[in-house]
């Protein structure tokens, strides 16, 4: 199963300049590691509040660039009816992040290549 929606991101590839792609990309990086170390400071902090905020924000980044199945899982830690515990979901997060950043970083070099 790929880490991202390929119509998603295939289509921001196509549309926008490799540089201006490369960028967004790079942008995602940052904001995902970020919001990676927020969701994981509330979790152990027990700051449902700030978990859920930037499980939020989580999905809304990763739903931008069609990173389906880390913003799948951020919904779950969004969901305050998921019998899911912080302990197992941030993990399962980090996991998704770093794939859909190498699926997204595969995919902007080689539209810098067209």
């Amino acid at each position: 199963m790929s880490a991202i929606d390929p119509q998603i991101a295939d289509q921001l590839a196509q549309d926008l300049p490799p540089a201006d792609f490369r960028r967004i990309i790079e942008t995602f990086e940052d904001d995902l590691g970020r919001l990676a170390r927020q969701l994981e400071a509330a979790a152990i902090a027990g700051n449902w509040d700030g978990y859920q905020r930037a499980a939020h924000s989580l999905a809304g980044e990763a739903a931008a660039v069609g990173a389906t199945t880390l913003e799948q899982a951020a919904r779950v830690a969004m969901d305050p009816r998921s019998p899911h515990p912080p302990a197992v979901v941030v993990p399962v997060i980090r996991d998704r992040a770093q794939a859909a950043l190498q699926e997204l970083s595969a995919l902007a070099a080689r539209s810098e290549g067209r």
